[in-house]
């Protein structure tokens, strides 16, 4: 629906809920007023202020029942995001859709009738506001760029397509993007580029959400992806169609990281593959969801010990849903991320820890080298978390981590010792175990 028809279901309802307002007023219904001081500050006047748009409001329910309520409503939905016409109203967008409709029906109605205490349909004052929703309905359908600084990545082609209206390149071959964000490096040297492109649908989200929305999510990619780090600078640029440039702030990573990532030319279709299936398999809800975002925030930490706490409550989402006082996180992560000969190495390391989070929440981490730990548990989390993602591993990580423990125990004793209560004794022992490897503090 174009903005013709657009102007026509405005037009319609406003004439209507003039009539039914100004019926309102004139039944008994009180409109609200405010006092105002205007005039000199020795000899100021009162003047008294009609608040047409909480009346409006507090007639919603009224209004809604008007015919040509929903024709309007369903026209601006096609219109498409009502975001910056609400924010421009000073009201926050309630959400995509129908909720977005009648909020920007009520503030079209008190921007009709501003400073109105009779209601009357004035069709200058009508266009004024329509003028202002056309503005900002029609820079919602340009479309929408965005340009962060990807750190860590360094590319062998000057641009990579990543669809789904993503593409990576080099900051000395993107010369539409500002200055700031192609030379960007202490060093001086280009930087490498993620360039968002969005065109409006009706019913999406504001563009710039859904921009910040797909850097997040290629961001996680790309760590799932590459064990060296990568992230996405705080500062971006964003502008509608061939307008300016302005900055935006687009995410929580900080700091300055070296280029480590190099993604060659026979790399790009492997790439392009693993973000589209993570994509497509990313989870909802459940303890993989949860898990996947811990993740990212420990990737977010600046200090050792904020992000080897929470890599700790990811491991224990996804294999210790009897809680830490069991102990058994530590053994079933090895069972799942260590050869048979390593494991127990592994278990008492992942252990210890574990062990260290009451001296990391009371502070007393001054003397403690916790970034061999960090690194070690954010490696087998990254792999768990991408094989997971990209369906290698079954839903049931614990009952499968369990079933390869039972495994070891059986080919060391043989399965016709293993009886419930000798397995009951064995949990018991590695309980012990990893409660004996807890540091004095």
């Amino acid at each position: 629906m174009g903005l013709r028809q657009l102007r026509s279901a405005l037009h319609a309802f406003t004439q209507e809920a003039a009539w039914q307002l100004a019926s309102d007023a004139q039944g008994g219904h009180e409109l609200p007023f405010e006092v105002v001081e205007e005039g000199r500050r020795d000899s100021p006047l009162y003047c008294y202020r009609p608040l047409t748009a909480e009346f409006i409001n507090e007639r919603s329910s009224v209004l809604a029942r008007l015919p040509t309520f929903l024709p309007a409503a369903h026209a601006l939905i096609a219109i498409g995001s009502l975001a910056d016409y609400l924010d421009s109203q000073g009201v926050r967008p309630p959400g995509p859709g129908r909720q977005s409709a009648d909020a920007a029906l009520h503030c079209f109605l008190a921007r009709v009738f501003v400073d109105s205490n009779d209601f009357v349909f004035d069709e200058r004052c009508f266009d004024n506001a329509y003028l202002e929703l056309e503005r900002c309905v029609a820079e919602e359908r340009a479309e929408h760029t965005v340009v962060a600084v990807l750190l860590g990545v360094e590319l062998g082609s000057e641009e990579v397509s990543l669809g789904d209206g993503l593409t990576l390149a080099r900051g000395e071959r993107f010369d539409d993007a500002p200055d700031e964000a192609r030379w960007s490096r202490l060093d001086g040297s280009p930087q490498t580029l993620v360039i968002v492109r969005r065109s409006p649908v009706p019913g999406d989200v504001g563009p710039l959400q859904a921009s910040r929305k797909s850097l997040r999510k290629l961001a996680a990619g790309l760590r799932l992806y590459h064990p060296d780090p990568v992230a996405i600078a705080p500062l971006g640029w964003s502008r509608i169609g061939a307008g300016p440039w302005q900055a935006v702030a687009l995410s929580a990573d900080s700091g300055e990281i070296e280029p480590l990532v190099l993604i060659e030319p026979a790399q790009e279709d492997e790439l392009r593959a693993f973000l589209s299936l993570v994509g497509r398999r990313e989870p909802k809800s459940g303890e993989l969801a949860w898990a996947l975002r811990r993740y990212e925030m420990a990737h977010q930490r600046v200090l050792a010990a904020e992000a080897l706490t929470d890599l700790l409550l990811v491991a224990r989402a996804l294999l210790e849903p009897e809680g830490p006082a069991s102990g058994r996180m530590p053994g079933r992560l090895a069972a799942l991320c260590a050869e048979r000969e390593r494991r127990a190495a592994m278990t008492e390391r992942i252990a210890h820890a574990a062990a260290l989070e009451p001296a990391l929440i009371a502070g007393v981490d001054n003397e403690i080298q916790l970034q061999p730990y960090v690194s070690e548990l954010d490696g087998h989390l990254r792999a768990l978390l991408r094989d997971a993602c990209c369906g290698h591993l079954s839903g049931d990580l614990v009952g499968l981590a369990d079933s390869i423990l039972l495994e070891d125990v059986e080919s060391e004793t043989g399965p016709d010792d293993q009886s419930e209560a000798s397995r009951k004794a064995l949990a018991d022992q590695e309980t012990d175990q990893f409660e004996s490897l807890r540091p004095p503090f």
